[in-house]
């Protein structure tokens, strides 16, 4: 007889629920969320497992990579999707969860996520990470601005190097003042100065990939763009089409209609947010700061004239997601004007 198991995954124990075809409870047990744990739990003889599934979370790459090795058929299965069919139930409880995950395996109702490679998920992490150093750095500038602005000192303009020349200037006959400023500005560099480990450990792998070089060919697309979405992405061969990851990346506007409703809003916001954030960010710099006129650039502000600024950027951050995956795909770099388009074609 064929079974279906669903693990309800939480930091400390994992709920296990395996039903038969007929959808029966075989098992119930709750096992240490650990890959050794629950490979001896699901490899019991007694059971003829078809379908393995767990819900995407924090530990959910973890487990699933040590579920696979050991030829277990594991399934990782998109978080919304789940909630949706597991808010049927009117209790919420862990074991609820696992029963209502492992029906969902017996029934073929669900949805799989694509699980990174090793090699994105460390990619990611050291974006992650830069990005974490990068954010409290700023912080502890603003909250000095904050501070100073109290006694009427007012920092002004000024970039990342001068910040700390500027702080001493200001505070430079106020030895009170100085003793409270210091401890913050000591905290501030060291923040820098491992943010720019990072950063330069970043630069180190983008020069090595090609993939990366050939996408900051386009105008906008920097190391930190390009890196984050070769991670994101990961395998660009599981999307049927190029654009299908304008979709997964959230950036195209949610449909609601019913009956004679027929209501276009914003965009799903679905997917990964950095990659989004970084998407919209290079369509700003196209449209604002890069001078050289492109076919990409001309249809933007043709966007923009239509539609509005704002819209146009969206538009163009989808559209370069939309390229940007094509040329990983192709192996081409890009073009400036159509023509040369054509004639690489």
């Amino acid at each position: 007889m064929k079974h279906y198991a669903g693990l309800d995954v939480s930091l400390k124990e994992t709920s296990v629920c395996i039903v038969d075809e007929t959808g029966a409870i075989c098992c119930e047990i709750k096992v240490t969320s650990h890959p050794e744990d629950l490979v001896q739990t699901l490899k019991d003889p007694a059971w003829q497992l078809v379908r393995i599934g767990l819900e995407a979370g924090p530990l959910s790459q973890w487990l699933f990579s040590g579920l696979v090795e050991a030829d277990l058929p594991t399934i990782c299965i998109e978080t919304r999707h789940t909630k949706a069919f597991l808010k049927a139930r009117v209790n919420k409880t862990d074991r609820n969860d696992a029963r209502g995950i492992a029906q969902m395996m017996r029934v073929n109702l669900f949805r799989p996520v694509h699980v990174k490679t090793l090699a994105s998920q460390r990619r990611r992490a050291l974006l992650t990470a830069r990005k974490l150093l990068q954010e409290k750095a700023i912080a502890i500038e603003n909250d000095i601005r904050g501070l100073l602005r109290n006694f009427g000192l007012k920092v002004g303009v000024v970039g990342t190097v001068g910040f700390d020349h500027r702080i001493r200037e200001l505070i430079d006959d106020l030895p009170e003042l100085g003793g409270i400023m210091e401890p913050l500005l000591a905290a501030r560099q060291k923040l820098r100065e491992t943010f720019m480990t990072l950063h330069r450990k970043l630069l180190s792998i983008v020069r090595k990939d090609e993939a990366c070089q050939r996408l900051m060919t386009i105008p906008g697309i920097g190391p930190v763009s390009a890196l984050a979405f070769i991670s994101t992405i990961d395998v660009p061969a599981r999307f049927r089409s190029s654009r299908a990851v304008g979709p997964a990346l959230g950036l195209t506007p949610v449909l609601n209609q019913s009956g004679e409703s027929h209501r276009v809003g914003r965009i799903s916001l679905c997917g990964d947010a950095m990659m989004r954030a970084l998407l919209y960010e290079a369509a700003q710099v196209m449209l604002s700061r890069v001078k050289k006129w492109s076919w990409l650039k001309a249809w933007a502000m043709n966007v923009a004239k239509r539609r509005g600024r704002q819209k146009a950027i969206v538009a163009l951050a989808r559209r370069l997601a939309v390229i940007m995956h094509r040329m990983w795909s192709d192996g081409t770099e890009f073009h400036w004007t159509k023509e040369s388009m054509s004639a690489a074609s």
